[in-house]
């Protein structure tokens, strides 16, 4: 498993993510308890020692799951980043928040603890004061952001008066605006998180016009008889170069996703089969012909226009209101 370093820390490329842990919108009921458990723990068994989770996964019962399968894990072995719901996020209710995260994830001091989303009513600058207080009394090593343009990740790092370690945003085929983090990211040895890289399933293959899934998934445009369609071509691709591998087309787009330098990438997993598979993608290595090839057929996919479910959620954050857009 190759790595990315995120500060003093060694992380895997492909790491873990927590979404859909005690998610109903998943399908999840407390019977998944005892799996959910078994597939953290068969990740640091496979070399996986970052997992993502937030606060508004679940009402915190992500967070928990993830506290509970860890307990006992010699610090220093895992990696855990959890996320800020930023409704209101004044310095205090910051404070609040990451004690009761930390105390969910059964932790002293957390990895990484990152603002989930941009809000366009409490100024930045008010933020990272509250975030620096997290730093500062012990509750967190590291500090990060989710869902941030790259000005705003520069003026979170400005008021913050120190590294923002991470950017966690969505990236993968079909959603690439991320790439306009990447070079600064390069350069100054900060990390971009991509979540939904395998753009909810859909570079799985598996679905097609007739067969769309269903859920949350409903909300993402990917997945409507246009956005499957306009992907055939990428698909196509996929399985062409999965075959030449020995591999799946998801372990190919993951595997384009951590092609490019201090990026890791999040997929949720389901079960433990789901979660080798994943972890599998971290070995394969693609050619710059290959590369090349998914760059050209993704430049045509996935231009519905509409918004994944993600985005719909963060809306609520990055919209100025009438009565602030014109301070």
């Amino acid at each position: 498993m190759r790595t990315v370093r995120i500060g003093d820390f060694e992380a895997s490329a492909i790491g873990l993510g927590g979404w859909q842990f005690g998610g109903k919108e998943w399908g999840w009921d407390p019977a998944h308890r005892a799996e959910d458990h078994q597939i953290i723990r068969r990740a640091l068994e496979l070399g996986v020692n970052f997992i993502d989770t937030a606060e508004g996964y679940s009402k915190g019962e992500s967070e928990a799951i993830i506290g509970e399968a860890l307990e006992g894990v010699p610090a220093g072995k895992v990696f855990v980043g959890t996320k800020l719901m930023p409704i209101m996020p004044t310095p205090a209710r910051i404070v609040r928040a990451a004690d009761a995260s930390r105390k969910r994830l059964r932790t002293a001091c957390m990895d990484l603890y990152q603002i989930h989303w941009p809000n366009p009513v409490v100024p930045i600058a008010t933020q990272m004061k509250g975030m620096r207080q997290v730093r500062d009394s012990g509750m967190a090593r590291r500090l990060g952001v989710s869902n941030f343009s790259l000005s705003l990740w520069q003026k979170a790092e400005r008021s913050l008066g120190g590294p923002v370690v991470s950017n966690q945003v969505q990236y993968n085929l079909l959603r690439r605006g991320a790439e306009k983090l990447l070079p600064w990211a390069q350069a100054n040895q900060r990390v971009v998180i991509a979540y939904s890289p395998l753009a909810q399933g859909m570079l799985s293959g598996k679905y097609s016009a007739d067969n769309a899934p269903g859920g949350c998934r409903k909300m993402n445009s990917a997945f409507t008889r246009a956005g499957i369609e306009a992907a055939q071509p990428l698909i196509a691709a996929l399985r062409e170069i999965a075959k030449a591998h020995g591999a799946t087309p998801s372990q190919i787009a993951l595997a384009w996703v951590i092609h490019h330098p201090n990026v890791i990438a999040i997929p949720g997993a389901r079960n433990v089969a789901q979660l080798e598979q994943n972890v599998s993608a971290g070995e394969i290595r693609l050619s710059e012909d290959e590369f090349e090839r998914l760059n050209a057929a993704s430049a045509t996919a996935g231009k519905t226009g509409l918004k994944s479910v993600p985005q719909f959620v963060g809306r609520m954050f990055t919209r100025r209101p009438a009565a602030a857009a014109s301070t």
